[in-house]
């Protein structure tokens, strides 16, 4: 099993989720300049979390269904965020507090190495993402994102994708048809 499965399990047991939430398409689950240190879990639909500049929407991440997340800068440092989470699709998702998320980290030693083990994954996945935009071609973004996340592309619209691998739609599609 893998460490946010048990997380999880343990999240359920001790009943620590606090809310259940709905987010229509479109709805804001958070928006830059405000703080949010909740975790979600998406129970169904789909949402991104994006960055935006005077130029442009940066997609960073997107949650669906299964995925934990939540706005990790505000998380980490209870500061406001500098990312936007919107709903792509009607979202389901379970909230947990910080305070009792921490909590059951910090209660044993063992759940405080699941949880580390869990932001090792997220740094080593960051990193594979910046290692593809800064030397594959969009061809090449494609396969290695397709092979690490074939669930992505039922869950969320080509133009999100396409954001995300920081191509045109027209390349993306034009990469998709070949």
């Amino acid at each position: 099993m893998n460490p946010l499965q048990e997380l999880l399990i343990q999240i359920e047991e001790k009943e620590l989720w606090q809310e259940d939430l709905v987010l229509e398409r479109n709805e804001y689950l958070n928006r830059n300049g405000k703080i949010d240190s909740n975790l979600y879990l998406v129970l169904s639909g789909s949402l991104r979390i994006y960055y935006l500049d005077e130029k442009e929407e940066h997609t960073i991440r997107f949650g669906y269904q299964n995925s934990f997340f939540g706005a990790l800068d505000s998380f980490i440092k209870d500061q406001p965020s500098a990312y936007n989470i919107q709903a792509l699709k009607k979202a389901e998702l379970k909230v947990v507090s910080k305070d009792e998320f921490m909590d059951l980290v910090n209660s044993s030693r063992e759940n405080q190495l699941l949880w580390q083990d869990l932001l090792g994954e997220l740094v080593f996945q960051q990193m594979e993402r910046e290692i593809d935009l800064l030397t594959s071609s969009p061809q090449e973004r494609y396969r290695r994102v397709f092979k690490r996340s074939p669930q992505l592309f039922q869950e969320i619209p080509n133009k999100y994708i396409a954001a995300y691998l920081r191509m045109t739609p027209e390349t993306f599609s034009r990469i998709k048809k070949s």
